[in-house]
C-alpha cells in the first residue's frame, strides 16, 4: 500500500484521518518519518498554513503528504480565533484554556454563531490540491460531553442537539469539518 504522510503528530487528528484513509494509504505521522521539527505556521490563512506544512515535509523529507489547518471562527468575535485557534489563550495553552477564554469573551453575548473550518493541502505526484470543509453551529455556554478535543465540548453543530464532545468518533466523522474536507480529497483520489 502506498505511503503518505499526514503532516501532524496530533493523535486525535491522526485517528480521525486514518479511519477515513486506511483503504487508500498507509498514513504516516511526522514522528513516524523521523520529523520532530516544529513546523512554523506563519501564514494568516488556513490555506497558507496547510501548504507551509506540506512544503516542509516534501522539501526536507521527500514524501508526498497532506496537511490540514483548522480552526473555529466565531461571528461575535470577528471570526476569532481563526488561524490562532490552537493557541488562542497563549503559546503554551491547553484546550481548556482556549475554551475558557472563548466562553469568557462570549459571556452575555446572544449571537453564538460559529463555524469550524478545515483546509487540506495535498502534495501528490508533484501537484498541489486544496480541499475545504466547513460546518456551522453555535457555541454553548458551558462544557458538554467528554469526547473529542479542542473546542468540541463547547460547539454544537447546526441541526444537532449534542456537542461534538458528546458524539462518538464515527458520528463526528460523518459531519465534521475535517471529515468533509477529507471526503472531498477522497472523491479526488477516486478519480485518479
Amino acid at each position: 500500500m502506498e505511503k503518505i504522510v499526514f503532516a501532524s503528530n496530533n493523535a486525535h487528528k491522526l485517528e480521525e484521518v486514518r479511519s477515513k484513509l486506511s483503504s487508500y494509504f498507509q498514513v504516516k505521522s511526522l514522528k513516524e518519518i523521523g520529523c520532530n521539527d516544529d513546523i512554523p505556521e506563519t501564514a494568516n490563512t488556513f490555506v497558507g498554513n496547510a501548504e507551509l506544512k506540506t512544503l516542509w515535509v516534501l522539501e526536507k523529507y521527500g514524501y508526498d503528504c497532506f496537511a490540514d489547518d483548522s480552526g473555529i471562527e466565531i461571528e461575535a468575535l470577528d471570526n476569532r480565533p481563526g488561524v490562532f485557534s490552537a493557541r488562542y489563550a497563549g503559546e503554551d495553552c491547553s484546550f481548556d484554556d482556549n475554551n475558557k477564554k472563548v466562553l469568557a469573551e462570549l459571556e452575555g453575548v446572544s449571537n453564538r454563531n460559529a463555524k469550524f473550518s478545515t483546509t487540506i493541502c495535498l502534495k501528490l505526484n508533484g501537484e498541489t490540491h486544496f480541499f475545504v470543509g466547513e460546518i456551522e453551529g453555535e457555541i454553548v455556554s458551558e462544557y458538554v460531553g467528554d469526547k473529542g478535543f479542542g473546542y468540541d465540548p463547547i460547539f454544537v453543530p447546526k441541526g444537532y442537539d449534542r456537542s461534538f464532545a458528546q458524539m462518538t468518533l464515527d458520528e463526528k466523522n460523518k459531519i465534521s469539518h475535517r471529515a468533509l474536507a477529507i471526503e472531498k480529497m477522497l472523491d479526488f483520489l477516486n478519480k485518479q
